[in-house]
């Protein structure tokens, strides 16, 4: 007997619609990959002074917590002292990567900042302070900060690829930012050697432009860091150390 013989009963267009129906469903979806907590160290050149930056991400009761610190080293400690340091709680399921706090102290650039703010996501709101200075803004659509950026792009890199336009809270305004993929190339690091791709944002009307070099293996995990303004390199961050961490 032909199991695929079609009942007298059952016409044609019905028959065909159910057995694409039934394929459909015995095709395995594949899971949601999710983003693997680590801890890793970069060596650092800001125009003429180097430094050191780490990252690290953590799992929390709520999702995960990155932190990203950059600090000068060597002669440039002697030229210029203080630390860039940043934090971030958020999510990351299939909606996103949602932001509920971000932290962020600049006292090693020329114009000091700090801000402290918080993602209300129910009504859709953000409340804090900027540089002692109370604010509070509505969010019209999904925003990032600017750590938990990072981890969108590689969220989405892991399931499926970028989006072409990404909304970014930078300190005291909203930007617009514009990616791209700029293709693979291998990278020769501190840490080894990799065959990473290349993600570029740039937000709208801004000379500067950055270049994260991801890789697979790690995640995608950032391997090599280029910040470019007006066409000149102005930061490079490359990795020098990478742990994963158990969860």
């Amino acid at each position: 007997m032909n199991i695929l013989a079609i009942p007298q009963q059952l016409n044609r267009p019905v028959f065909v619609c159910l057995l694409m129906l039934a394929l459909a469903l015995s095709v395995p979806v594949r899971a949601e990959q999710a983003l693997v907590p680590y801890s890793a160290e970069y060596k650092v050149k800001i125009s003429i002074l180097s430094g050191r930056l780490t990252t690290d991400l953590r799992t929390t009761e709520e999702g995960f917590e990155a932190t990203h610190v950059i600090k000068p080293s060597g002669l440039a400690k002697m030229i210029r002292n203080g630390v860039i340091s940043e934090r971030s709680q958020f999510s990351a399921t299939g909606d996103g990567v949602k932001a509920s706090w971000y932290q962020s102290e600049d006292t090693l650039s020329k114009e000091e900042t700090r801000a402290e703010v918080r993602f209300d996501w129910s009504s859709n709101e953000m409340s804090g302070t900027v540089n002692d200075e109370d604010v509070q803004m509505i969010l019209e659509s999904l925003v990032h900060d600017r750590v938990a950026i990072q981890y969108q792009l590689m969220y989405d890199m892991l399931n499926g690829g970028p989006d072409e336009r990404y909304i970014l809270f930078d300190i005291d305004e909203f930007k617009t930012l514009i990616v791209s993929n700029v293709g693979e190339r291998e990278i020769r690091t501190p840490a080894g050697k990799f065959n990473a791709v290349g993600i570029q944002h740039q937000a709208e009307h801004s000379s500067r432009v950055t270049t994260l070099w991801c890789v697979e293996e790690l995640g995608y995990l950032p391997v090599l860091i280029e910040q470019h303004r007006k066409g000149k390199l102005r930061l490079k961050a490359v990795l020098k150390n990478y742990t994963p961490l158990t969860t």
